[in-house]
């Protein structure tokens, strides 16, 4: 930094910064006018209006032909370029306005000139308006911005990467009729010209076209339809680089919506973490060393070691990830993807600050070099002349000076890139392993070694674990993989091995992980994952080995396996307050897309979703989670996807009658009675209150809707299943019910079993008023006196029906319904509920079932003693059926499969449950009197 404060005159600027820019000298002593327009003007930044303005005043003329555009053009980047500099070097303006300030000059120019050239061409004595032959409406050439235009971070004597598109073919309507594609290659070749020839009066920029489909040999300009097709048969992953940063300089909106959400973004962002850009990345490294060694560049602060190409490259790689799931990452300036980086921590904070200060300064740097003979130039001069006006430029005492803080930035970036892109090391014993599964081992010593290395890993039987890897191999699933995926799995074998011998029983645990290999090799990119962060191979072991469940989950929804990169994040429980914002954020972000929005939100819902249960199930699989804190967090969770659901759903509503709906969802059951486990489906039934003749109408398509947001199966997967069966009338009652029809059918056609259904039902989301209104219909209904013997005929008999429609054919206890059980604890409850809330009004609070037991002991209802021993074992039923459930043993559930058994019945040796059954058959001996 050269000149500090505010009060130095235009001139004294001028006159300090002179020495470090010849550009600058030759300049103002070939065009003396430059001068006295800096004095004039000063050195204020320079604003995209007022390059704009420039342009209309000396382009006004309606005559305007091109040579005089051209000429005008390169006035102007010589204004901009004198007071960019000077602002700069006189330590006025920062990286960003630099920046900033080029890519403007980039746009404006750009645009100002394909628009001459455009109308010039589309003259009808000429060519005409190239039209659409699907549209049948004019079209316009789409330029997309590439590589540092594209991201709004050009340098100050940069080319620009430019891709001429356009969106659909055709023909012009003019006289002399061409097809769009000759139209647009000749508007392209024109713009090219206006910018990048070399005149009297200099350039304007350098245009490089070649990150164009099928680079420099092939046609200027490509449809959409071309583009699209290529990137699906022929796109390259260094493609998929380049095109993060594209961006439209000119089109319509719609035309940009179309290019970028329906063809780029499926191409750079894949939908699943993409993990496979790892290797991708290592591959255009390698190939980049290789041309800066054979070119002499280590020097070169873009391309060369610790330059600014790694650090794009670092970013880039977590972009590619990561992007398709996470639209934060789904930016162009490097920068700005730094600090969402540093938001996020993929990597240590202090390693992302450290890229992040050694950008900004080599950028800095860079400019410095090009305000020299305004030169593309990233490297560092060997004279030592112009090595004291670098030094001196960037506010360092002397060369030496700037070339130490220089090498420290680069060796940290060289450190960093070196430590992300490091390929994963093999354990001693990975090769010898490996050797086991091959069809024909070629070392019959190396085989042997490899079986006594399994038997010192825990292996009690190694012959059998090695067959069982070998059936793995050529079981028909692995042999119709992708060579790709069949190679990753082969790398991948020995530390699933190793990793298995630390979580006995060893032999079912490795089933559960070749499982596991099954379902995520779907995605050869959930097999890079594992490759290239081996240390998450052990974590998921564990996890697999606690809970069969657990696996299944994981199993369905690999994407899971991220969660377990960083798991210091892992086992904390949901902060809710921030899930909510960060929620509604994700839903309503800004680069969503335009079109199949829809689609997009129930994603973004059910990868939240399945993220959170994951959470949930980490923390619960470590033991230190009591259930009902558990069912707490899940029905949490519930409840905020509900709330989202109903607001997207009213949103998606095309016919609606007001601005908000007065509308309520209510829970039932386990959401009802906030006791919800992983598997568990939504009891809920919808209220409205408004009169409105399409009232009706309109609620039963947002129930409708609700109901489709929640049961639809995406590409990201399910995320619950419904029950919508306890609304008035049951399945063949109306879907949405009003206040008044509800309220009418419960005090004059509801069953018992419907108001035994209502002691667990609670408002969930909606309308605050429908919401009061239900709890105090519940409240009326739960009071009402009630005859005490026709009400314990009438559960009684309900009892008797569902032990009828359950039979346990096993001599196993059913912990829910056989006698003794869960449901009788259940039943035994709601009978209190009904039969004694009219006299204690205390009972319809929505407590749940073990502190109403606590309460109708307190009260007298049923002997305090019993109540207590009675909640405790309905606390310990819930206990085993959660850790059954979650353990899938299918012995324990009923289900002909362990994939079947976190839905089935959860049963266990009766004679483990005798005690603790007798005590809840004692208390229903003093209910009901049976």
């Amino acid at each position: 930094m050269i000149l500090h404060g505010s009060h130095t005159t235009t001139e004294s600027i001028l006159e300090k910064i002179l020495p470090f820019s010849r550009y600058v000298q030759r300049l103002l002593a070939s065009e003396p006018d430059l001068k006295v327009y800096f004095l004039e003007k000063g050195a204020s930044q320079f604003l995209r209006d007022e390059m704009l303005s420039f342009l209309n005043s000396v382009c006004a003329s309606s005559s305007l032909n091109e040579a005089a555009l051209n000429v005008a053009l390169r006035k102007l980047r010589k204004q901009v370029l004198l007071r960019l500099a000077a602002r700069d070097l006189a330590g006025l303006a920062d990286l960003s306005e630099v920046m900033s300030t080029m890519s403007q000059l980039a746009e404006v120019t750009i645009q100002f000139a394909l628009k001459h050239h455009q109308t010039w061409m589309s003259d009808p004595e000429r060519y005409g308006q190239p039209i659409g032959e699907k549209s049948a409406t004019p079209r316009q050439l789409v330029v997309v911005a590439m590589g540092k235009l594209g991201g709004g971070e050009l340098n100050v004597s940069s080319d620009v990467d430019l891709i001429f598109l356009y969106p659909e073919e055709g023909e012009t309507n003019g006289k002399k009729s061409i097809s769009n594609h000759e139209f647009f290659t000749r508007v392209g070749r024109k713009l090219i010209a206006s910018l990048n020839d070399f005149t009297v009066d200099g350039y304007v920029f350098r245009v490089d076209m070649r990150l164009r489909p099928h680079g420099e040999n092939s046609p200027l300009t490509s449809s959409f339809a071309m583009l699209e097709e290529y990137f699906a048969t022929q796109g390259r992953e260094w493609e998929r680089h380049a095109w993060i940063k594209s961006r439209v300089i000119v089109g319509s909106l719609a035309e940009e919506a179309i290019l970028m959400e329906q063809i780029v973004r499926p191409f750079v962002f894949r939908k699943y973490l993409d993990f496979e850009a790892y290797e991708a990345m290592r591959r255009l490294h390698a190939q980049l060393r290789k041309e800066v060694d054979r070119r002499e560049m280590h020097g070169n602060i873009k391309l060369g070691p610790g330059g600014i190409r790694e650090i794009e490259f670092i970013t880039q790689v977590f972009q590619l990830i990561r992007g398709g799931r996470d639209a934060d990452l789904c930016i162009r300036p490097t920068l700005t993807a730094l600090n969402r980086l540093l938001e996020k921590q993929p990597l240590p904070s202090q390693t992302i600050q450290e890229l992040i200060d050694a950008y900004q300064f080599l950028r800095k740097l860079e400019h410095r070099l090009q305000y020299l003979d305004d030169q593309q130039t990233q490297s560092i001069p060997d004279n030592t002349g112009d090595q004291e006006l670098m030094a001196k430029a960037m506010g360092f005492a002397n060369p030496t000076d700037l070339f130490h803080e220089l090498d420290i930035h680069r060796n940290q970036v060289t450190r960093h890139f070196e430590l992300i892109f490091a390929v994963p090391r093999k354990s001693p014993t990975h090769d010898m392993l490996t050797a086991l599964w091959q069809e024909q081992p070629s070392d019959l010593t190396q085989v042997k070694a490899a079986t006594h290395q399994l038997t010192t890993l825990g292996f009690s039987d190694p012959e059998k674990i090695s067959a069982r890897i070998q059936q793995f191999y050529v079981s028909q699933f692995f042999q119709k993989l992708p060579l790709a995926s069949q190679q990753k799995i082969t790398a991948v074998m020995p530390t699933l091995v190793e990793a298995v011998a630390q979580f006995p029983p060893i032999e079912s645990t490795l089933e559960r992980m070749l499982q596991l290999l099954e379902h995520i090799s779907q995605h050869a990119a959930y097999l890079a994952l594992l490759l290239e962060h081996p240390q998450t191979l052990p974590r998921v072991t564990k996890l697999v080995n606690s809970s069969q469940w657990a696996s299944n989950y994981l199993g369905r929804h690999p994407i899971l396996l991220d969660e377990l990169l960083a798991p210091q994040g892992l086992y904390q429980l949901p902060d809710w307050k921030s899930l909510r914002i960060e929620l509604m954020r994700q839903l309503n972000h800004a680069n969503s897309p335009k079109k199949n929005i829809t689609e997009w939100q129930m994603d973004v819902l059910r990868h939240f979703q399945h993220a959170q249960v994951f959470q949930l199930l980490a923390v619960d699989l470590e033991g230190i989670l009591l259930l009902e804190t558990l069912s707490d967090h899940l029905t949490e969770l519930a409840d905020l996807i509900l709330e989202n659901v109903l607001n997207l759903a009213w949103q998606g509503l095309k016919k609606k009658h007001r601005e908000q709906p007065v509308f309520a969802i209510i829970g039932y059951g386990k959401l009802g009675g906030k006791e919800l486990g992983y598997s568990s489906d939504l009891d809920i039934v919808f209220l409205y209150d408004d009169n409105h003749l399409d009232a009706l109408e309109v609620y039963t398509k947002l129930s409708q809707s609700i109901n489709t947001w929640l049961t639809n199966h995406t590409s990201a997967g399910g995320l619950y299943e419904t029950d919508l069966r306890l609304r008035p009338e049951g399945a063949s009652g109306l879907l949405a019910c009003s206040l008044d029809a509800f309220k009418q059918y419960q005090q004059n056609q509801a069953w018992v079993w419907e108001h035994q259904a209502l002691t667990r039902a609670r408002f969930v989301v909606g309308d605050q008023r429908v919401g009061a209104a239900f709890e105090a219909i519940r409240k009326e209904i739960l009071c009402k006196s009630r005859d005490l013997t026709k009400l314990k005929q009438d559960i009684l008999m309900m009892r008797e029906k569902m032990l009828d429609a359950h039979p346990n054919p096993t001599l196993l206890f059913d912990i829910k319904h056989d006698r003794g059980g869960i449901i009788d604890v259940e039943f035994m409850v709601q009978y209190l509920v009904l039969g004694y809330s009219n006299q204690f009004p205390q009972l319809t609070g929505n407590i749940g079932n073990i502190a109403l037991l606590k309460l109708a002991g307190n009260l007298g209802l049923i002997p305090s003693e019993m109540a207590q021993h009675v909640l405790s074992t309905y606390r310990e039923y819930r206990r085993i059926q959660h850790r059954l459930r979650l353990s899938g043993d299918p012995e324990l559930t009923g289900a002909t499969s362990a994939k079947e058994a976190p839905i089935s019945y959860a049963r266990i040796e009766a004679a483990q449950l005798n005690d603790t059954r007798r005590v809840v058959l004692q208390l229903w001996e003093e209910v009901f009197g049976q």
